[in-house]
């Protein structure tokens, strides 16, 4: 069926409207008009060719939230009416070792992103949520409680929340636990939050002043700006777990002498550039250990999502037309937003 899109038919052209096809619904499908679609830095890199292997026409988009419209027969998970999400995968081979334990973002064979992905569905790779139509195996779509009004700022916990719920859960931020939240961006705006309701004593690093009380608002308890070596200083061996999102080549060891023994500074940010050789010895004296998330499976998923919606946390927004996406990018890349764009997709009639 056509729908509407917005995408980029080559690497040096701009976004621009799209007519794609969405396969109708088999068996196990659901077909869901988008309502919104968060803008993810991963779409600027993918969509520019500034990450290998894009595939055009590219449209971009993996925070997908919208209404069932459609079910196939053997659809028990979800019915027309109801309000749900997709992020950033729509398929894994579902029978590895990592898909039967729910962590689909790690199967051994290999997932199909929302976007990018190789699928039999024309035009041979996926398309993704800057469009007003989408088509999802019911496994990979997931059930949305918050408020109506709430569902354009729920659209970036489809990848920036779970990106950062994840590794704060697998890392047991929680009562007593210190945790650090590295940059005040799409990613850390979100890590602050969740961290904060999870009941951990929440740090957040920033390179600017100007960004201090904005930290505290989202619920930062303490703020270190990260250029002033006697702030740092004084945090040293004192963090259970330090969480870094930040997605430009960095001193990783500014970070690891903050740990206690044992702790943990989880990489989330994708710099394009290598982040400088970490001192080995700063580890090995402190049994400390720098790791790496991706975003979380879809079991994993769903809880983020209702601990959201029962804690009332959101992403903070600015809602755009997607006529301006060309202008958001470029904006995104100034780190000019707080925190995340999202589209309302009723601009595609426009």
């Amino acid at each position: 069926m056509a729908t509407k899109a917005f995408g980029a038919t080559g690497v040096d052209q701009p976004l621009e409207p799209l007519s794609i096809e969405r396969r109708q619904p088999g068996p196990t499908d659901v077909q869901i008009a988008i309502a919104y679609c968060g803008v993810c830095h991963s779409d600027l890199h993918q969509v520019r060719a500034e990450w290998e292997g894009t595939l055009y026409p590219c449209v971009p988009g993996h925070e997908i939230v919208g209404h069932v419209t459609a079910v196939g027969d053997a659809v028990s998970r979800h019915k027309v009416g109801d309000t749900v999400g997709v992020g950033c995968l729509v398929d894994s081979c579902q029978h590895c070792g990592s898909c039967a334990e729910g962590l689909e973002q790690y199967c051994e064979n290999g997932f199909t992103l929302t976007y990018n992905s190789a699928t039999p569905d024309a035009p041979g790779h996926t398309l993704g949520g800057y469009a007003e139509d989408i088509v999802v195996d019911e496994k990979f779509v997931l059930k949305i409680t918050h408020a109506d009004d709430q569902l354009a700022a729920v659209a970036p916990l489809l990848c920036a929340g779970i990106t950062t719920y994840s590794p704060l859960k697998h890392w047991g931020a929680g009562p007593g636990k210190k945790v650090g939240i590295v940059g005040i961006g799409g990613l850390g705006h979100m890590g602050v939050k969740i961290a904060h309701a999870l009941g951990a004593h929440v740090v957040a690093f920033t390179t600017s002043e100007s960004k201090r009380q904005d930290a505290l608002d989202l619920g930062a308890d303490e703020v270190v700006v990260s250029r002033n070596a006697a702030e740092m200083g004084e945090h040293a061996g004192s963090f259970d777990m330090i969480l870094d999102t930040v997605a430009a080549s960095h001193q990783l060891d500014d970070y690891v002498t903050l740990l206690k023994r044992d702790g943990t500074l989880v990489l989330v940010g994708a710099p394009d550039q290598p982040h400088p050789s970490p001192n080995v010895m700063n580890m090995i004296l402190g049994r400390r250990q720098i790791a790496g998330s991706l975003i979380g499976g879809l079991p994993e998923t769903q809880e983020m999502l209702d601990f959201c919606a029962e804690h009332g946390i959101t992403a903070s927004i600015e809602m755009i037309a997607i006529q301006d996406i060309e202008a958001a990018y470029d904006r995104m890349q100034r780190s000019d937003v707080k925190y995340r764009f999202v589209i309302d997709t009723k601009s595609l009639a426009a």
